[in-house]
């Protein structure tokens, strides 16, 4: 097999959606920052709307973008607390792939904090191949074969070989 078709996990991005500003968007970070090792960034409102008391920028969750060694561990373990089972519809086009955590403490080496109290959180894992940041970068940036794009049935097979996942 040619070295530059071997998947890769490109980046996992970690996001807690607390839905308004406030106490509970500073427990999220702070959890956020105990399970990762790494300082969460806010993600704001797109839009306004006045059912949910959102405007536009206003400061909703939070997020950590893991990659390398991290990111594989990370992954490892949120398929842990799901007892390594992925629904088939969790993948998308690309092959990227999402799964959500429902309560923390189901995270191996969480413990329970009655301060943050329960909150789950989502997952989302880009896969590429190798050479795919040539569409992503600033100077000579060029377009991506469809040989080189990651299909659905490639992402699935990573993901059982990888993370001794089952796909249902």
């Amino acid at each position: 097999m040619n070295s530059m078709q071997e998947l890769i996990v490109d980046k996992v991005t970690v996001n807690i959606g607390v839905g308004s500003p406030g106490e509970r968007l500073e427990y999220a970070s702070e959890l956020l920052s105990r399970l990762t090792g790494r300082k969460p960034v806010e993600t704001t409102a797109k839009k306004r709307n006045p059912v949910f008391k959102l405007r536009k920028g206003l400061p909703i969750g939070v997020k950590v973008t893991l990659r390398g060694k991290n990111a594989i561990d990370f992954v490892t373990k949120g398929l842990a607390a799901n007892k390594n089972h992925l629904s088939s519809k969790a993948f998308d086009k690309l092959g990227n792939f999402s799964f959500g955590v429902r309560e923390y403490i189901d995270f191996p080496g969480a413990k329970y904090d009655p301060k943050i109290g329960m909150m789950g959180f989502d997952i989302c894992v880009t896969i590429a191949k190798k050479g795919a940041r040539v569409a992503r970068r600033r100077i000579k940036k060029s377009k991506i074969g469809k040989k080189h794009l990651v299909n659905v049935d490639e992402a699935r097979a990573f993901v059982v070989k990888t993370f001794n996942a089952k796909i249902e």
